[in-house]
């Protein structure tokens, strides 16, 4: 990995326009992981970085330093040009969206990830597929690049560290991610202060919104399986935004038998959004069969199909692995 780094470095120094990309319906690895680059580029390299987001940027991140700075990538020019351009926790490139094509016209392409499923689809290619968050990547670079971390920085990892392990509660939580917080409140990162914003600050008819969705979840194989749907209608009436069924499927799996739990949302353009959650089942082969992908426990993917037809397929799916 060393020596991608040393290219990582030498590209940014040689690049005179850089965008980041972070994927598709953001999250806190994504977002976190996104702001942390575009920090410490402008302050240890001098180059204006161009931070966008794909889909909708969700409020419940507001609170991230310097979050007011993400463009919404339809606002730029499809055409134009950048001699980088870094995808941060990007499993495949068809997550970047309307911005694949900027990506693709890019002098210098990088893909920084932590998703075992990524092919590697970037000139240079970061990927650690056992590490718990992409900020743990970036911290790697910035202590190989001997470059100090600021509390701002720090902060945007800590909520890339802290999402993506569940507040610390889900498998890939290692004694690495245990000395990178550490490392993290040192330098002065408030572990309260960040779940609280994280995590306690969501606005009523999110609350509401989520209670819904949990009350009209179906089980199934005697409570293995746990499936909630979303429809349009469902996010009118609550006014949802897309950050609103965050965190929702983790409800789900935390029933005592549940094994498989997932959370089928409708699209706008009528298709179906699937997260899945498992506690032992290894859920990549399921997300695959469907052009999806992800982490071993926790995976998603679009099936192309109105929301009806998508929940008995997959719950077929589900249950051969189940059975």
């Amino acid at each position: 990995m060393d020596n991608l780094y040393t290219d990582l470095r030498n590209k940014i120094t040689e690049a005179e326009s850089i965008i980041i990309f972070s994927h598709v319906n953001p999250d806190g690895d994504t977002l976190g992981s996104s702001l942390a680059l575009s920090l410490m580029i402008e302050k240890y390299f001098g180059k204006k970085v161009d931070s966008v987001y794909v889909g909708q940027l969700p409020n419940s991140y507001s609170y991230l330093p310097d979050f007011n700075r993400f463009i919404d990538v339809q606002t730029i020019d499809s055409k134009k040009k950048y001699d980088l351009a870094i995808a941060v926790d990007v499993a495949s490139k068809d997550r970047m969206v309307f911005g694949t094509t900027i990506f693709d016209n890019a002098v210098v392409k990088v893909n920084i990830d932590h998703h075992k499923t990524n092919i590697g689809y970037a000139d240079i290619n970061i990927v650690d597929g056992d590490a718990a968050c992409v900020g743990i990547i970036l911290y790697r670079i910035f202590n190989d690049w001997n470059l100090e971390i600021s509390t701002d920085v720090a902060r945007c990892i800590y909520t890339s560290l802290l999402t993506d392990t569940g507040g610390f509660k889900y498998e890939n939580t290692t004694p690495e991610t245990f000395m990178l917080a550490a490392d993290l409140v040192r330098l002065g990162v408030s572990p309260t202060y960040e779940f609280r914003a994280c995590y306690e600050t969501k606005p009523q008819s999110m609350v509401q919104f989520q209670a819904y969705v949990v009350t009209n979840t179906v089980f199934y194989n005697s409570g293995k399986v746990a499936f909630s749907k979303i429809t349009r209608s469902d996010m009118s009436k609550f006014n949802a935004t897309d950050d609103y069924t965050e965190g929702i499927v983790e409800i789900l799996r935390t029933s005592k038998n549940v094994e498989i739990a997932a959370i089928l949302k409708e699209t706008k353009e009528g298709y179906t959004k699937v997260s899945l959650r498992s506690k032992t089942i290894d859920l990549t082969p399921i997300v695959v069969d469907f052009g999806g992908g992800g982490h071993t426990f926790a995976a998603g993917c679009t099936i192309k199909k109105p929301i009806a037809i998508a929940f008995d397929k997959l719950l077929k799916r589900v249950q051969s692995e189940i059975e």
